[in-house]
């Protein structure tokens, strides 16, 4: 039996993050040729602004797409962001959870840090070839080809030029992609842009089609949205692993009951007193360090005891597009004859998170359904016959 158990185990080995994602594309969005495609356009565009609106730049963003062969393209991305300094270059685009976002809890689009990495790392797999980054800051331009050693998840740079001079600033990359496609579908990635162009009315965003075709969606919207601030968690989305993991975590505080008041929005003295009288067996003075799953269990309990009245959450860590602006953005690219928007207060989500939901309706006009220029025009669907 020992010898049996021996030979099982025989084949347990350790695996980075890297090979675990190369395994498992279709957890990044690499599940189909036509979303792959609009996939890696996604990431690069949602990288560009959150570059440009962390450093307050209205963002112009391009995008190349040229085809090389049957499902192989090139993509090019090119902002006029702040660029990305030489010694964070390899890690924010060949590293898998190598971030600056995934700690803050304030409004970002992407937080894990997989996104741009993932690229690479698809490029590289479906192709064999690097990315080719150039990366313009602070009077630098370097550029380089950048891929990822996916036993170790680590970057790999190659070619590595600098340059001094007045560049301006910004990040372009071009990738060499395969086994994906460019159409004109919904799922495509001009449905995507434009799609984009109309959430993010401060955008002006290019697309260049594989027919050379240039589209451009202008920006409707000259101000950069206010930067959210880093927010702590509401107590009213926190499980009891998150108030463990917290407590456990903490450093500072010596009470429990401290603990509730620094690390958390919206707990008072006032609260953590209702807290208390509602978890009588609960010690709030020992140290969040000694709190107990149990004990944990209680609180979050109490938290949502419908005696406890919570105050909504800030909402200085969400910045909604706002009803102004989403109109504005609608009737410049879609010219529709009627356009509603309304906007929920914020919620909270898992983890103590904040989050607002906007929602238009734009009716008549441009705003009737689309298909990309160049599609076959839509077809009225039979009407079904009775049975």
């Amino acid at each position: 039996m020992a010898t049996s158990t021996e030979k099982i185990f025989s084949e347990f080995k350790e695996h980075s993050v890297a090979e675990f994602f190369k395994k498992n594309q279709q957890m990044l969005g690499f599940s189909g040729k036509t979303r792959s495609l609009t996939t890696i356009v996604h990431e690069y565009v949602t990288n560009s602004l959150d570059a440009c609106e962390e450093a307050g730049i209205l963002p112009d963003v391009t995008i190349i797409i040229t085809e090389l062969d049957k499902e192989k393209y090139k993509v090019i991305a090119e902002d006029n962001g702040p660029g990305i300094p030489e010694k964070h270059l390899g890690k924010a685009l060949g590293m898998m959870l190598a971030g600056t976002k995934f700690h803050r809890y304030c409004q970002q689009r992407g937080q894990q840090g997989i996104g741009a990495s993932g690229c690479t790392m698809y490029a590289q797999i479906t192709t064999g070839k690097p990315v080719h980054v150039v990366s313009r800051y602070d009077s630098k331009r370097i550029s380089c080809d950048l891929s990822i050693d996916l036993k170790s998840n680590s970057p790999r740079i190659s070619n590595l030029l600098k340059e001094d001079g007045s560049f301006g600033s910004g990040l372009r990359v071009e990738a060499e992609v395969a086994e994906v496609k460019y159409d004109q579908s919904s799922f495509g990635v001009y449905e995507y842009i434009r799609r984009t162009a109309l959430s993010n009315p401060h955008l002006q965003i290019t697309l260049i089609d594989p027919e050379k075709q240039k589209f451009t969606f202008p920006r409707s919207d000259s101000k950069v949205p206010p930067k959210p601030m880093i927010v702590q968690p509401h107590p009213m989305g926190l499980s009891t692993n998150d108030l463990i993991d917290f407590a456990h975590r903490e450093k500072e505080c010596r009470r429990i009951s401290s603990f509730l008041q620094e690390r958390f929005v919206r707990v008072s003295a006032g609260k953590v007193d209702e807290l208390r009288q509602l978890c009588p067996d609960v010690d709030f003075n020992k140290a969040p360090s000694e709190l107990q799953w149990n004990e944990a269990e209680k609180i979050v309990k109490a938290i949502h005891n419908e005696s406890v009245k919570w105050i909504a959450p800030a909402t200085d860590s969400i910045i909604p597009i706002g009803q102004e602006q989403i109109e504005k953005s609608l009737k410049n690219i879609m010219a529709p004859e009627f356009v509603v928007v309304t906007e929920r207060p914020p919620k909270i989500y898992k983890g103590g998170i904040p989050f607002a939901v906007e929602a238009a309706i734009a009716y008549g006009g441009g705003a009737r359904k689309q298909v990309a220029p160049g599609s076959p025009p839509l077809q009225a669907l039979p009407h079904p016959k009775a049975k």
